[in-house]
């Protein structure tokens, strides 16, 4: 299978898991998957109401660019790139782009 649509694959569906997550305190939020495999742009948005303010947050946002998958939003507590390594994503082809690119080098994963 090509390395590209392995992670693509690979994120959707660590995408699609976390949606079907319903949180107890959030009865009137959905979760949807936005998927641009053409592009490769991988997004989780919440979205609806909270009592009587609205919501929408984007969760998490992936992209891949040079066969690298760019981790660039997580609001969870969740330990995402130890899921994806397990799922089949190498260590050296995550970038953790929401950390400064001087800082990267240091992470342990990717620079970019």
């Amino acid at each position: 299978m090509d390395k590209i649509k392995k992670y693509q694959d690979i994120l959707i569906g660590y995408l699609e898991e976390y949606a079907k997550i319903k949180p107890a305190n959030q009865p009137d939020i959905e979760s949807f998957v936005i998927a641009d495999r053409e592009n490769n742009h991988f997004q989780l948005l919440q979205l609806g109401w909270q009592g009587k303010q609205y919501i929408f947050t984007v969760v998490f946002h992936f992209d891949i660019k040079d066969g690298k998958v760019w981790f660039q939003r997580n609001i969870t507590e969740r330990d995402v790139v130890d899921v994806l390594m397990e799922k089949g994503i190498l260590r050296e082809d995550i970038v953790l782009g929401f950390r400064s690119p001087q800082v990267r080098p240091y992470t342990g994963f990717a620079s970019a």
